[in-house]
């Protein structure tokens, strides 16, 4: 397997791979220390709705330290592939797979979601938790995603979205812009990281706007579910069981 191209040391995507692999060692106690443990429970939901259906072959696109995918080893597919751009966060990730004995299941791969390095249909399904954001180029991402699809095969994508409801828009745009980025900053020595987190989020498209970008890479049968009061949402979409339809 091939590393995708180099990026410029100027561009988004190196920024990102550098801030992410300077963060990995406390990366898995913060997710779960400033959701307050949510995080695992939203994992939970999408790896319930990925049960519907059995899956041989599922790809987990910025698998990070690899929860999602140590998660979703539960439904017994074949195999589980993992990509990721940051390898301090994958070498993490394949210790805790060795712990629980997973290897012969789970494989992390240093992989671009822009450039997945595997052929096209190879996957029954295909995941993403909190990865989105960080595509340099959504749309390609995406269709990248599409691509490597098996015709009927599924997607989903768990992302942080921006609850609309009193109190709680309230006291998560608090939360998110003030408290979060120092403690974030002071656990992980990072000065921007978790200030980058509530940046994205309040940039990304959510709801009916995420969902076009989706359909404009090709999904249909696309759904979005609002989870913990909207903080975040989980989105389904399908390839076409034939291109020809």
């Amino acid at each position: 397997m091939t590393k995708p191209p180099v990026i410029a040391a100027d561009g988004r995507k190196a920024r990102v791979e550098a801030m992410f692999n300077n963060i990995a060692p406390s990366y898995d106690f913060l997710n779960h220390f400033l959701s307050a443990g949510i995080d695992r429970r939203w994992r939970r939901t999408l790896i319930k709705n990925l049960s519907r259906q059995p899956h041989d072959h599922i790809l987990d696109v910025a698998t990070g330290t690899g929860d999602l995918a140590i998660g979703a080893a539960r439904l017994k597919p074949k195999h589980i592939a993992g990509i990721d751009i940051a390898d301090e966060m994958l070498a993490i990730g394949r210790e805790k797979i060795k712990r629980k004995r997973l290897q012969t299941i789970i494989t992390l791969e240093h992989g671009d979601a822009e450039h997945i390095p595997f052929g096209d249909q190879s996957f029954d399904a295909a995941m993403v938790a909190f990865g989105v954001r960080n595509f340099e180029n959504l749309d390609t991402g995406l269709a990248e995603m599409y691509r490597v699809l098996k015709p009927g095969g599924v997607a989903y994508i768990l992302e942080f979205s921006i609850p609309e409801i009193f109190p709680v828009k309230q006291i998560y745009r608090l939360y998110f812009r003030h408290i979060l980025p120092l403690m974030g900053r002071l656990v992980s020595k990072n000065p921007s990281a978790y200030t980058y987190l509530p940046e994205t989020v309040y940039l990304f498209p959510q709801g009916d706007a995420f969902k076009r970008i989706m359909q404009n890479a090709g999904f249909t049968g696309i759904s979005a579910k609002k989870l913990s009061f909207g903080i975040a949402t989980l989105y389904e979409g399908f390839r076409k069981k034939s291109d020809f339809v």
